[in-house]
């Protein structure tokens, strides 16, 4: 009896042409491809770049903050309000090392920070703009951005002087002008370009429409907006919790040095109670 051999129309499950091999292997590659492209793409959304934990500062004999928390995610907006004299700029400094706390810790992007000098946060990616502005009133506004500039972490160069104009066109229009001939908002804006010319990963700001028409601090609010839409990791404190909450993804409330609430903007929305107690709103 002759050996029965298998009907070649006939093929098992595993059986592969041998002309389709090749695209499901490039198939395959792109598969995995776009699987470790996912997992980089949320490692990087997740990354902490700031992180304070438990801080404790004082002013003298003064305790102000009382155990403090701040996480700030890369690609994350946070708010920072409270009314006056509750710990908010105080927080900053302690992160910024202008006021190294007594008690807790400061990591900047896992590397613990609590004790570093302020130059050494700020080559660390954190960028600050404090309340009353910080420009060079002699200088042009020209000579404030470019004396400002250099590369980030990594050696990125995203924000040029050309960039920096672009977001600023009133500066781009008063380059040669000293600032000491700028307005209250247009000398913002210089300090929020200046601190951009560093290339930050974080952009800290203190109060940035203090002091400033409504129309100029709209003007501010929205190129914020625009920061915050190009990926830019940010801080802010102020008192206006409907401007703020346009820009953040979430809000810290400070009462007397302690964090009283903090959430997303809509959980604090569905307060208003507390928004009255604690803010006045």
């Amino acid at each position: 009896m002759g050996t029965v051999l298998p009907d070649e129309s006939v093929r098992w499950p595993f059986e592969i042409d041998a002309h389709l091999a090749v695209p499901l292997y490039i198939t395959r590659m792109v598969l995995c491809f776009l699987c470790v492209l996912c997992a980089s793409v949320v490692k990087i959304m997740s990354e902490v770049l700031i992180e304070a934990r438990g801080i404790h500062a004082y002013y003298g004999a003064s305790h102000v903050l009382h155990g403090v928390d701040l996480v700030l995610n890369r690609g994350e907006a946070v708010g920072l309000m409270g009314r006056n004299g509750m710990g908010k700029t105080t927080l900053l400094r302690s992160i910024l090392g202008l006021l190294p706390p007594r008690a807790g810790e400061v990591r900047v992007r896992g590397r613990d920070m609590t004790r570093s000098a302020p130059h050494a946060i700020a080559r660390a990616g954190i960028a600050y703009v404090p309340e009353g502005r910080g420009i060079f009133a002699g200088l042009s506004v020209e000579e404030n951005l470019v004396m400002a500039a250099r590369p980030g972490i990594g050696g990125k160069r995203d924000w040029t002087l050309d960039r920096v104009l672009d977001v600023f066109p009133r500066l781009a229009e008063r380059l040669r002008h000293g600032g000491q001939q700028l307005s209250g908002g247009e000398q913002q804006m210089l300090t929020i370009g200046r601190a951009l010319m560093t290339n930050p990963d974080v952009l800290i700001l203190d109060e940035a429409t203090e002091g400033l028409a409504p129309l100029v601090a709209r003007e501010i609010w929205a190129i914020l907006r625009q920061l915050r839409d190009a990926g830019l990791s940010a801080i802010i404190v102020d008192k206006n919790f409907s401007a703020v909450s346009a820009i953040t993804n979430r809000n810290i409330v400070l009462v007397k040095g302690r964090v009283a609430v903090q959430g997303s903007v809509e959980e604090l929305k569905r307060d208003p109670a507390m928004l009255q107690r604690y803010l006045g709103i």
